[in-house]
């Protein structure tokens, strides 16, 4: 299983929510780029990127996300506030492997399908859901669509892979939804990448033997509950 650690923006900082609220935010570092080289170092496959104020609908921090991109030694993965083809243009331009859209995928499913065949293994559908129901604008409206049909959609648009993401758990640190990342995972053709609520490396291991086969880890890193090296360890399942 491989590991993407999160780095999510808020006005220049690495900060991570609860719950998806933006009132509920910590700052874990004033300076985002300092953190790149070490997780890079110590097993991460990638990183995921997210501009928080881009997704709160918000000016996009696009020359911190540029900094990160160029700072980085693994591949990148950047989503939070990409609605529009230019905003997705731009993003890969700068360098990021992958584009993550979410609430576009919703709103402007004509662009993302776009998206899809004019850049083939770079695009993420983002399925950020609420009790099985797709959350959208910064996780503060429904979509009005259930997780398993986008993930449908997405999967036949071509998405290089689906970030499925249990917003009630996020930055909780209570322990990931594994019985519907599986459920999803299993019903589509395309990648599903966990995300939200990994807090232990317990988590981990069973969303590994579930047969996940890429995960997003945040909070739970920086609140220091567990290591990368330890988390990328039971991920690529080289723990002892």
């Amino acid at each position: 299983m491989k590991l993407f650690p999160a780095i999510d923006l808020l006005g220049g900082r690495a900060v991570r929510l609860e719950g998806g609220a933006r009132d509920r935010a910590t700052v874990f570092h004033e300076r985002p780029v300092e953190l790149v080289a070490e997780l890079a170092r110590d097993g991460a496959d990638r990183l995921h990127v997210v501009d928080l104020d881009g997704a709160f609908g918000e000016p996009r921090q696009s020359a911190l996300v540029a900094e990160l991109v160029r700072a980085s030694p693994i591949p990148v993965e950047v989503g939070g506030g990409i609605r529009d083809r230019a905003t997705a243009e731009a993003t890969l331009a700068l360098g990021a492997a992958y584009v993550v859209l979410g609430t576009a995928a919703v709103r402007s499913p004509a662009l993302v399908e776009d998206l899809c065949r004019a850049f083939p293994g770079r695009v993420i559908v983002a399925v950020d859901a609420r009790d099985g129901v797709v959350a959208i604008d910064g996780w503060t409206q429904s979509g009005g669509v259930t997780a398993l049909e986008l993930g449908r959609r997405a999967a036949a648009w071509g998405a290089a892979a689906l970030l499925y993401t249990d917003v009630a758990r996020d930055g909780l640190g209570g322990g990931p939804n594994v019985a519907a990342t599986a459920a999803l995972a299993g019903a589509l053709p395309c990648e599903v990448i966990a995300s939200g609520g990994v807090g232990s490396l317990d988590d981990l291991a069973r969303l590994r033997e579930a047969g996940i086969t890429a995960v997003v880890v945040g909070r739970a890193l920086y609140d220091r509950k567990l290591t990368l090296a330890d988390a990328a360890r039971v991920a690529h399942g080289t723990a002892p």
